[in-house]
């Protein structure tokens, strides 16, 4: 067993990321877990993600505050504490925090296959 303390866990850079920051929690750099990685993110008022498409499976689960996840077909889901969204490989999305207050997100991702 490997436990990371958040006081612990080493920022990141996230490609196409704004007014955020990013931590890695469990990953095959820090911890060695191999078949996905879990990061926590805080999203300033106004912060967010540029469109973008992954392609791997992706769970968002939102602890505080609110963000608006916007799909590749314009569909906003505004997620509260404890709501969950599924993101499937190829499926584009942006984020944004459209709110006055923070947000914080757990986000758990597979590993891209090797190829």
């Amino acid at each position: 067993m490997i436990r990371v303390k958040l006081d612990d866990a080493k920022p990141y850079e996230a490609a196409g990321h704004f007014k955020m920051v990013p931590l890695r929690l469990q990953h095959r750099d820090t911890t060695g877990v191999r078949s996905f990685w879990v990061g926590l993110s805080y999203f300033l008022p106004g912060g967010g993600a540029e469109p973008s498409v992954s392609d791997t499976d992706k769970v968002y689960v939102l602890i505080s505050g609110k963000l608006t996840i916007i799909g590749g077909n314009g569909e906003e889901i505004t997620l509260e504490p404890m709501d969950t969204l599924y993101i499937a490989p190829g499926e584009k999305r942006s984020i944004i925090n459209k709110t006055n207050t923070p947000a914080t997100m757990l986000v758990i991702s597979a590993y891209p296959d090797k190829k």
